[in-house]
């Protein structure tokens, strides 16, 4: 080797000797946070649980695994149907139908004034990026509402949806096994694209399952089906786990479905039987709080859940509407009850974590509803570990309320329609 060969190497030496150095005193980086959510389409929590798909199994493997529920408040004012379109946007917006007003699968007329979790995470953060693969165009078009006006021209970075409509390549056919290979290549973009570009947000939406209770009902057709979204989630968590062991992002996955089937034979929902209304939620969370482990989460639950996932400030006017609580990290206040009488409201809730007080607001408006703004009057402040609260609201008469619980970690809402005397 001659002098300068050895002083080149040296020179080497030397900078990796700096950089390494350098590298002591740098502070971490934090790892980049992502959510990738996979709807599967009409599965009832009682059929996933004798299938005992694995890959599910090893999503939820430390206690990540609870049946949930759809429909709002059974004979309330948050009443949902079952119906498939109806439980996504539940899921994207953290609202019920009274919110959302989505009534159906023909999307007829979306509040968007209730924003989706893709539309908060751009708004806050415009340099995060989505995706939603799909075998139902209008997920991305309708419900989320790319490139609308009414959601301020939000954009879907990366995307794979509308084959349904491409005969050519998928021609139907009677048994709908064209939705089988939609779900296929969807669940095949999905993968690519996490494993590449990284998207901050992924939805994907699996249908055949649904399709599958449809025609056949709890038969074996659909316990097949069952077995093919399993495979396909497990694709994405291999993806997912290929990121996390590389790039040391720290994922979040949640697995769910929108609705249940009915008792009778399985090919129908929609309606408030408890069957329809069961769901399920499989989660690789890693801070599963006391609220998911004592009650029964809800799919409103999600939305809010991702956003802590990635420390979003939901602004306070769109916090005060989510009917969804985190179902990881601490909770102040969940299971909220207000009832309205002579002149007063009682006023319950559970508290898992009580540090600080609980601020109880009151507005006779709704002008949330049509993107304008509701002015809360600050009724009390109380222990969040008080758990109730009895207050006069005569000073406020009305024959609409809404009451906002807001503690140190989450808020809870309910809305109050007072009967008139003699109805």
């Amino acid at each position: 080797m001659t002098d300068i060969e050895i002083t080149i190497d040296m020179h080497k030496y030397l900078a990796l000797l700096f950089v390494s150095l350098l590298s002591l005193h740098l502070p971490a980086q934090p790892q980049k946070k992502k959510v990738v959510f996979i709807i599967a389409d009409g599965i009832p929590a009682d059929v996933l649980e004798k299938a005992r798909p694995a890959n599910l199994i090893q999503i939820e493997r430390t206690n990540g695994y609870k049946r949930a529920y759809v429909g709002g408040e059974k004979g309330g004012y948050s009443q949902t149907p079952t119906i498939s379109a109806v439980g996504y946007n539940s899921l994207l917006t953290g609202t019920w139908v009274n919110k959302h007003n989505v009534w159906g699968n023909d999307i007829k007329d979306p509040n968007y004034h209730y924003p989706t979790i893709f539309r908060l995470l751009k708004q806050i953060d415009t340099g995060k990026t989505t995706a939603i693969f799909s075998t139902w165009l209008d997920n991305r078009t309708r419900l989320v509402g790319d490139s609308l006006a009414q959601t301020g021209n939000y954009r879907v970075d990366y995307h794979t949806d509308g084959l349904e409509l491409d005969t050519v390549n998928y021609p139907h056919d009677s048994q709908s096994q064209y939705i089988h290979k939609i779900d296929e290549k969807v669940t095949d973009d999905a993968e690519k694209c996490i494993r590449e570009q990284a998207p901050d947000l992924v939805w994907l939406y699996l249908e055949y399952t649904d399709d599958m209770g449809h025609r056949y009902g709890d038969g074996p057709q659909l316990k097949e089906a069952v077995g093919f979204m399993d495979q396909q989630v497990g694709r994405i968590w291999a993806a997912v786990q290929y990121r996390e062991k590389k790039f040391d992002e720290d994922w979040l996955v949640i697995v769910t479905t929108d609705h249940g089937r009915d008792s009778i034979n399985g090919k129908n929902h929609g309606g408030q039987s408890e069957r329809e209304r069961t769901t399920w939620i499989a989660t690789d969370a890693k801070d599963l709080n006391r609220y998911w482990n004592n009650y029964t989460p809800a799919i409103v639950d999600i939305m809010p859940t991702i956003a802590r996932h990635y420390g979003l400030a939901i602004p306070r006017d769109n916090l005060m509407e989510v009917d969804g609580i985190p179902l990881t990290g601490k909770v102040s206040v969940a299971a909220p009850f207000v009832k309205y009488e002579d002149g007063k409201l009682n006023i319950r809730w559970k508290s898992f974590d009580k540090d600080g007080n609980v601020k109880i607001w009151l507005t006779t408006t709704n002008n949330y509803k049509t993107g304008g703004k509701d002015e809360y009057k600050l009724l009390a402040e109380v222990p969040a570990g008080q758990q109730s609260a009895t207050l006069g609201i005569s000073s406020y008469p009305s024959p609409f309320y809404k009451v906002v619980l807001e503690g140190p970690y989450n808020t809870v809402n309910r809305w109050i329609v007072v009967k008139a005397s003699g109805n």
